[in-house]
């Protein structure tokens, strides 16, 4: 186990990669291993030969490009396994995108436009006859082939038919993620323990994803019901696909079966017998997609929940300030609509999720009275330890806050601005770094289908985020409130609740895991039982008193049993014949129920919609609140069978065409749009986006290589040292600083600002960062100063109350954050805004939006300062050790190791660790020259 606090669910998974003991019995294995089955998947290919596929019409004249780390192939046999476990050789593509994609960090200043694809991989459609690696008909079909390029192994697919088009996709998504696929979907259903073993790191992934989508065999298939009944012949025809798409899976794990190379991982965790071959891998099915897509939508596409959590901040708030004043300090740190915030929309306003002028129907708990709805009973075995405890605990808290996981960038400039006069975009998902990663790129060419890019593993029937013939699309998640919380009355007893005036029984769904010792995962036998009470209004959550009244906290997602519904607005992306331009684009995602921001470029034209089922609230209901379950403050038009509703309009979403320049980075999207997360205010990551490309904007001119530069400095830009250490500096620097325990540390901030403030090696491969010791120092400050600047005015209960809402920090290298430690993305969640706006007050500066009071030094510039330097004193005393205290990858110490980026293995073969970067883990970089 880590000694660094929790990381994310996903980057806890354990896996085949970790116990190296159990090379001393396997590894005898290899020899028969190898006898018995192929190495890689090549024994199932035709040799080279000249690409089999009909020319598609490309308008991007070889100007798209794009990378996704560590490389293409995800799956491996077990010899292949055993083999990188022992010696680190790897298989074929497994990490020949990982090296360009590191080297961006310290390449990116003397990039040009001719030295691109030096980074990224040419993502013109097709492969040419000489770059042809290898060539399939899958299963002996002739409506589709194959094809694979020597350099990155990306499959292109084409087909004849429909049917065959699909099919190949899912067969290529086999050959490349077959392991994840299957572990995901056993994740989505709450099984991930019995499939991949017992540590306290899959309990916890399993606990995450199953608390928010407790779904059963019949609510997944209904999903799938519902989606083709309700959207025409574009639903049929998306039910169609699946069924391909599926079937494609199946005949690849039935010839990997028969051929003896499926995945090693399969061996590892006891499903199959490396000798005789016994065991199954057991088919998909339909509903194991809508579970992989609970999985992405939970994780990536649902923003809103931590009512519960607002309404103990608002009380403590209360308590400490008085009702008036201290409803408007809650307001002020929230900051649903800051005016210092940067936007992606530049221009209009679309209210939505604001403070009600009337506010009605909220049901504050009773103070001391929330207590947390257990999910976990009747431990047994290796489940019933302390660390299986802490692991569910640290779970429950992550699942209630509003402070969710949200990356991916975006930067979009307009043709007017540009050197070639077409627009230029730079955008993709930061979804973590994973081996196998959780997406996987393909190329889509069939009857109503011609795109290329990526798709998360096992949902590849459509390629998600890419490009077609004459356009590009992204998107990066944006989180509005799309998740309400609702007190519940209870009648009878604890599993009954009022609805619409009946005593009605709650659901009880429940799984019950059990788990066994394998070689991958040698944690003792144990066992559990998950349970979740649902009610109308969603699974119950808390348990508390409103009034001296008994309730359960439910919480209720727009998108909640209806997952599947996004299906028709992928489809779409992919199709030429819908999507002819912006218009087109921005119908399509309109069907997208996934909170996102999306993007489009063309060769002429740029666009941007928010994406979103979000509810139609009833008058005066407060969505930062829970409220009470009546019919007077339900979703508007709500059916409890369907958790269907009136959604606001497309209209009314946040959109915009031709605008200059787009920039998101999950900051607020428009005006009197209510911020997905507290503290979205004067300082956010979306700043060092906004600012920089403004600038080249300014300037005119800009080409892929400056854009793609704007990106790659911002991403290594310490958000906390260029946009809020000029403030501290002149506070500290408003008398002279003398002491000597201080001087030396404030020397050395200021020569770091001076530099950029940039988390930078000082040579490519060092590892070792120029500006290491202010670095260090603004690590270990950071927290310290947070605590002396707000704790003292605000009281105890009510700043820690103010923590449990958003996190004081998210560095790279921390390990409290929502993102983990060695994750990439970084400076999302953290008390920038406030430390900045409040400082600029206490020196007397313009500050729009200011907070609700004065908190450094009590308003005192004097005081401030010297709170401020006892901070820096005590933090630039503390060693590297102390800051960064080492962990499963990293010596105690050691600082860029802190910082790196790790591919977390999710299978059987590991990679090395790369600097650290925060951009996207998927990236395109497209420019079109001609349109249809």
């Amino acid at each position: 186990m880590s000694r660094r606090t929790p990381r994310t669910a996903l980057d806890r998974m354990r896996t085949p990669h970790g116990p190296r003991g159990f090379l001393k019995t396997a590894f005898v294995c290899v020899l028969m291993a190898g006898l018995l089955s192929p190495l890689s998947r090549a024994a199932s290919a035709v040799p080279p030969k000249a690409a089999d596929t009909a020319a598609v019409a490309d308008h991007c004249g070889g100007r798209c490009s794009d990378i996704l780390p560590p490389g293409q192939n995800g799956n491996a046999t077990l010899a292949q396994i055993l083999l990188n476990q022992a010696f680190g050789t790897l298989p074929e593509h497994a990490q020949d995108q990982l090296g360009p994609y590191a080297r961006l960090a310290t390449g990116h200043q003397s990039l040009t436009d001719s030295t691109l694809n030096t980074f990224f991989n040419d993502a013109s459609f097709g492969v040419p006859a000489d770059q042809v690696a290898s060539t399939l008909k899958p299963a002996g079909r002739t409506d589709v082939t194959i094809v694979r390029d020597k350099k990155t192994g990306v499959p292109h697919i084409t087909g004849t038919t429909r049917y065959g088009t699909e099919f190949g996709a899912g067969y290529a998504a086999g050959q490349d993620r077959l392991w994840l696929m299957d572990l995901f979907r056993n994740v989505g259903r709450g099984n991930l323990t019995p499939f991949a073993g017992g540590a306290p790191d899959n309990q916890a992934l399993e606990q995450t994803f199953w608390r928010n989508a407790p779904y059963t065999e019949a609510d997944l298939q209904a999903q799938i019901e519902r989606a083709a009944a309700n959207n025409g012949e574009r639903g049929r025809q998306a039910l169609a696909d699946v069924a391909a798409y599926v079937d494609g899976i199946n005949a690849y794990i039935d010839a990997s079966d028969r051929g003896r190379y499926f995945p090693g991982e399969y061996v590892l965790t006891g499903h199959k017998d490396s000798i005789t071959n016994a065991g199954t891998i057991e088919r998909f099915k339909p509903t194991d997609l809508i579970a992989l897509a609970s999985v992405i939508g939970t994780l990536f596409g649902a923003g809103g929940g931590g009512e519960v959590d607002n309404a103990l901040s608002l009380l403590a708030a209360q308590q400490r300030y008085g009702v008036v004043k201290g409803t408007e300090v809650w307001e002020s740190f929230r900051m649903r609509n800051d005016p210092e915030a940067a936007l992606t929309v530049h221009d209009g306003s679309f209210p939505y999720g604001g403070r009600p002028a009337d506010p009605r129907g909220a049901a504050l708990p009773d103070p001391g009275s929330v207590t947390r709805e257990p999910l976990i009973h009747d431990r047994t075995g290796s489940a019933a330890t302390r660390t299986a405890a802490r692991t569910s605990a640290a779970v429950a808290e992550a699942a209630v806050s509003s402070a969710r996981r949200g990356m991916s960038n975006a930067l979009v400039v307009s043709g007017e601005h540009t050197a070639s006069g077409h627009p230029v975009a730079v955008f993709g998902p930061q979804t973590g770094y994973f081996a196998p990663q959780l997406l996987m790129l393909q190329e889509l060419q069939g009857p109503g289908i011609s795109a290329r890019g990526a798709t998360f593993a096992g949902l590849g029937m459509y390629v998600l985020l890419g490009r077609g013939q004459d356009y590009a699309w992204s998107a990066t998640t944006s989180g509005q409130d799309i998740i309400d919380t609702y007190a519940v009355e209870l009648c009878q007893d604890d599993h009954h609740y009022l609805f619409r005036g009946v005593c009605t029984p709650m659901e009880k769904v429940e799984r019950k895991n059990a788990w066994k010792p394998t070689v991958a995962d040698g944690t003792p036998a144990g066992s559990y039982t998950m349970r979740v009470w649902r009610t109308k209004y969603g699974p119950v959550e808390y348990r508390a008193t409103v009034g001296g009244k008994k309730v359960a906290y439910t919480t209720l997602r727009s998108s909640f049993l209806n997952e599947a519904e996004s299906i028709v607005g992928f489809q779409m992306l992919n199709d030429p014949g819908y999507v002819d331009g912006p218009a087109g684009f921005q119908r399509a995602v309109q069907h997208i129920n996934f909170t996102f921001n999306w993007f489009y470029a063309d060769s002429a034209h740029t666009a941007y919609y928010n994406s979103g089922d979000n509810p139609v609230r009833a008058t005066g209901v407060d969505p930062e609140f829970p409220a009470w379950a009546q019919p007077a403050y339900e979703w508007r038009g709500w059916d409890p069978a369907t958790n269907t509703a009136d959604h606001t309009p497309p209209s009314q979403h946040p959109h915009s065409l031709d605008q200059d320049y787009y920039i998101s980075w999950n900051n607020k999207q428009a005006t009197d749009y209510a911020s997905a997360s507290w503290g979205n205010g004067a300082v956010h990551r979306g700043d060092l986006l906004d600012d920089r490309v403004r600038k080249l904007v300014q300037q005119g001119g800009v080409t892929r290589s400056s854009l793609v530069k704007a990106m790659a400095e911002a991403g290594l830009t310490d958000l906390r040292a260029e946009q809020v250490l000029p403030a501290l500096l002149r506070v500290l620097t408003s008398t002279p600083v003398t002491d000597p325990a201080a001087a030396p540390a404030v020397d050395r901030l200021q020569a770091w600002l001076a530099a950029g403030g940039r988390r930078t090696e000082t040579s490519a491969g060092s590892k070792t960062y120029a500006h290491a010791e202010a670095i260090r120092v603004l690590d270990a400050w950071w927290p310290l100063l947070v605590k002396a600047q707000f704790e003292p005015g605000l009281g105890t209960g009510l700043y820690t109350a103010v923590t449990a809402n958003l996190p004081v920090d998210e560095a790279p290298s921390a390990a409290h954050g929502p993102t983990g430690a060695h994750a990439g993305s970084a400076f999302q969640y953290g008390w920038w805004s406030y430390v900045d706006k409040d400082l600029r007050s206490v020196l007397g500066e313009s500050v729009r939006g200011p907070l609700g009071d004065t908190y450094c030094g009590a308003g005192s510039l004097t005081a401030c300062r010297s709170a401020l330097l006892t901070t820096l004193k005590e933090a630039a005393a503390k060693t590297p050790a102390q800051v960064y205290p080492g962990d499963t990858r990293c010596a105690a110490g050691d600082q860029w190791c802190a910082d790196a980026l790790d591919q977390r293995a999710l299978g059987g073969i590991k990679h090395p660790l790369i600097s650290w970067q925060n951009r996207p883990t998927y990236q395109q970089v497209v420019e079109f020259t001609s349109h249809r």
